[in-house]
């Protein structure tokens, strides 16, 4: 673990060469010093860098089920500030951790946008159904939560009526494949979050 000063370093502020001691940057400077070298900070540190730490892990895991939060960058975030606020013995992180971590990020981002249009395609849908089920999926994340099902499958069967000149009945099917498709997508995207949450405390307790 690291001594207290090794928490405190980061925020002081330098003072440039003539700056008045009483200005900003320097009482700024001063006070932080003064709390991060008091012989209790340690485990006050520690324990505000644990309480940051978990607050963003949380939002990290409500934003991998409400695409309004970009959950998985948050969990990235949450590893990096983790790591520079402990250090990194007291955080116990490796850096391999920080690519694991943003390799399951990209994974993640790479199926939720592609899921609607495979469950189109699965479905028996176009290429058209398809696209249409990507650029639905796109635009109803700003409609958010009727539009996260609905906009690919609106977009699908649009899609499918407009471009592909398919009949009511295929377009409503290669719709309804979206749906599924999404609704699938979340459920892995879901799955990625818990399991780059559970890599981060594998990391600091039994890796690290």
């Amino acid at each position: 673990m690291e001594s207290a000063s090794q928490f405190g370093a980061a925020p002081g502020i330098p003072r440039p060469a003539g700056e008045s001691r009483y200005s900003p940057a320097a009482m700024w400077n001063t006070v932080w010093q003064a709390i991060t070298h008091w012989g209790g900070w340690h485990p006050v540190g520690v324990t505000l860098a644990w309480v940051v730490t978990g607050c963003l892990l949380i939002a990290g895991l409500v934003g991998c089920i409400i695409p309004i939060l970009p959950g998985h960058l948050i969990i990235v975030f949450a590893a990096i500030a983790h790591r520079l606020m402990l250090g990194r013995e007291g955080s116990g992180m490796e850096w391999w951790t920080f690519v694991i971590l943003t390799v399951l990020m990209t994974l993640s981002q790479a199926i939720e946008f592609a899921a609607g249009a495979a469950g189109t395609k699965r479905f028996g849908g176009t290429k058209w159904g398809a696209w249409g089920a990507f650029a639905g999926g796109i635009v109803g994340m700003f409609f958010f939560p009727v539009g996260l099902l609905a906009g690919p499958l609106i977009g699908a069967f649009l899609f499918e009526k407009g471009f592909a000149k398919q009949e009511m009945r295929p377009a409503a099917v290669s719709g309804v494949g979206s749906v599924v498709g999404t609704v699938a997508g979340m459920g892995v995207k879901m799955a990625i979050g818990a399991v780059m949450i559970a890599w981060f405390f594998v990391d600091c307790f039994w890796v690290g």
